[in-house]
């Protein structure tokens, strides 16, 4: 139970302070292009980034972050999962503070503090993760969700509300994976590969990482970072007490609805950093 806690936490380091890494590396490849030489898109900025060091720091520790979440997912409730993950948008901020000397607020700082308190909630009232399989179908409903998030993808969407669905959208493809990761009973290759769970894992990371890229070019960070840490959290919370077993410890389900409920209010108060600044304010 501690030791998934942890791993919560852990994936939830390595995702902020990835982001930042990755922000500065964009920065970089974006002013070594010069005037003209960022007419190449999006593509051509990316495969200068790749280049440097700080950009791959941030794909390894996005990776070491995954890993993490799987050990967590495979032993404390989805809840304090998605609760600490959404967290990583306190990690983000503090690292844009002191790397790319991003002036927070008192309100950003204090959503800080609040997001540690809701996570020291969660961590003091959860139980063991749930034992129960759900219902048969629940695998495929999984996978229908994540072709659903696909169909998103390519969907046409009106301007008006774009950014926050797209962030839902992520958000869900997030959460599809979190319940997944809970759902895929063997690693036995023969086994796996027949496991609609596993499809859907997969599915869903690629729609969310598509929906939430879309969502942050071409509408607000804020709003599409608010949509998902909704939809990465809600949903998946849900799934997990009613259907796969999770609970709290003995007389305690009260702080553990106040420490979600205070996690993830903190995190939608940092929601601007779901991308790192790009800009560094300017000194009064």
């Amino acid at each position: 139970m501690l030791w998934g806690m942890v791993c919560a936490l852990g994936a939830a380091v390595c995702f902020g302070a990835a982001t930042v890494l990755q922000a500065m590396a964009a920065r970089a490849a974006a002013a070594g292009a010069g005037a003209g030489g960022g007419r190449g898109g999006d593509a051509a900025l990316l495969l200068r980034a790749v280049r440097q060091w700080r950009y791959l720091a941030g794909l390894g520790l996005d990776g070491l972050g995954f890993v993490f979440q799987i050990v967590a997912l495979r032993s404390v409730p989805i809840y304090a999962v998605g609760a600490a993950l959404a967290s990583s948008l306190a990690v983000t901020a503090v690292v844009a503070a002191r790397l790319l000397h991003v002036r927070l607020s008192r309100i950003e700082w204090a959503a800080v503090a609040v997001v540690c308190a809701g996570l020291a909630m969660l961590g003091l009232a959860s139980g063991a993760e749930g034992e129960e399989s759900g219902p048969a179908a629940l695998p495929w409903a999984m996978l229908g969700a994540a072709v659903a998030m696909l169909g998103l993808v390519g969907g046409r969407l009106p301007e008006r509300g774009r950014a926050l669905a797209l962030g839902l959208g992520a958000g869900c493809g997030f959460g599809v994976v979190e319940v997944a990761v809970r759902l895929i009973d063997s690693l036995s290759p023969g086994e796996l590969l027949t496991d609609p769970a596993l499809y859907a894992l997969l599915l869903g990371g690629g729609a969310a990482f598509l929906l939430l890229t879309t969502a942050l070019q071409r509408g607000s960070v804020t709003t599409a970072t608010a949509g998902m840490v909704i939809g990465e959290t809600i949903g998946p919370a849900v799934v997990g007490v009613v259907w796969l077993g999770d609970r709290t410890r003995e007389g305690l389900a009260w702080l553990a609805v106040l420490g979600f409920v205070v996690a993830v209010a903190g995190a939608l108060a940092l929601a601007r950093f779901g991308e790192a600044p790009e800009t560094t304010p300017p000194s009064e």
